[in-house]
């Protein structure tokens, strides 16, 4: 199989994922990324690759050419960083809102079927637990968080207003929580935070009690549901996530036992709108894709440290080597 599909945020952490299992599978991938969060070298090894090419692109501007002949869409374009996405909160709404309307559009004349990457925060802070795809969640659309939250629910609205409206083929996956090789030092996301930290020595930032909870999903895993998903017969939206939760010390915990780091804990303030319970339930997933997590968060935790390590250009620590013997 070669048809050619479109990954727009391609670069980024997700997705270069995603372009790598896609181009293992035959198909030839055209990603788009502005590179304000993502990264050439995250895809500089596929750049020799005859089937895939990176474009850097806004989506809030109208596509490129070249994406017009795209037979699937993966929209995975949109900061998922708080640190990152509340930098320029209103190039985050309109990439979310402006980005998938212009993908939308672009089904809708091509008969390409998009998958939307929605998000476990479309829940808010969650007053049912663990949270099912029918529970319309409690956010706040003001808060610091509202450029994210919100542009994700307005993205699932109009993913659906053009499936129902329209007849554009949609799959709405709603992330938890993903992690892996390739996040960026200093992004901002607890498993990124607390490994830097731990590696270079430093006090692990902990917020709030630390007994907030969220539920992590390896890169892997997650990549395996957007495919099942796409390929799937259901749309959605269908929660994808490691419904095994664990509270933020029972990360730092691990971090620091993984990497032999003797890092302190340092406590702040909880943020406005952190979330205090984060757990999909993943039945839906689990009774029409056949898709559940396969990677325990140690072993997760493990990949993630050594690619970090080598990042940062650190010797191994005895922690890690002697999980890794």
């Amino acid at each position: 199989m070669n048809s050619l599909v479109l990954v727009p945020g391609g670069a980024g952490f997700l997705g270069s994922h995603l372009c790598e299992r896609l181009l293992a599978r035959g198909h030839t991938v055209l990603a788009l990324d502005d590179l304000s969060t993502g990264h050439r070298r995250h895809v500089g090894h596929l750049s020799a690759h005859p089937r895939f090419r990176l474009l850097v692109h806004d989506l809030t501007r109208p596509l490129p050419r070249a994406a017009r002949s795209a037979g699937r869409v993966y929209n995975l374009a949109c900061p998922a960083s708080p640190a990152y996405y509340q930098q320029d909160p209103v190039q985050t709404t309109l990439t979310s809102v402006i980005g998938i309307w212009h993908l939308l559009e672009l089904c809708q004349s091509s008969g390409a079927r998009l998958l939307q990457a929605s998000t476990s925060e479309v829940y808010g802070d969650p007053q049912v637990h663990p949270q099912t795809e029918n529970y319309v969640g409690h956010v706040n659309p003001i808060g610091p968080r509202a450029c994210y939250d919100e542009g994700k629910r307005c993205a699932e609205t109009l993913a659906f207003a053009y499936r129902w409206q329209r007849n554009v083929e949609i799959r709405v996956a709603r992330l938890f929580n993903s992690y892996g090789p390739r996040l960026r030092p200093g992004d901002g996301r607890v498993v990124s935070n607390f490994i830097v930290q731990a590696l270079r020595g430093e006090p692990l930032t902990v917020y709030g009690d630390g007994q907030q909870t969220r539920s992590f999903c390896y890169v892997d895993d997650t990549v395996e549901g957007l495919l099942k998903l796409m390929d799937g017969p259901i749309e959605g939206p269908v929660n994808l996530g490691n419904p095994v939760e664990h509270t933020i010390l029972e990360l730092a915990e691990a971090v620091l036992r993984l990497t032999g780091s003797r890092s302190e804990l340092h406590r702040h303030p909880l943020p406005p709108d952190d979330p205090r319970k984060r757990r999909p339930d993943i039945s839906l997933a689990q009774r029409q894709l056949g898709w559940m997590p396969r990677v325990s968060l140690e072993d997760g935790l493990v990949a993630t440290i050594e690619w970090f390590r080598r990042e940062l250009e650190l010797p191994a620590t005895g922690g890690l080597a002697r999980k890794a013997a």
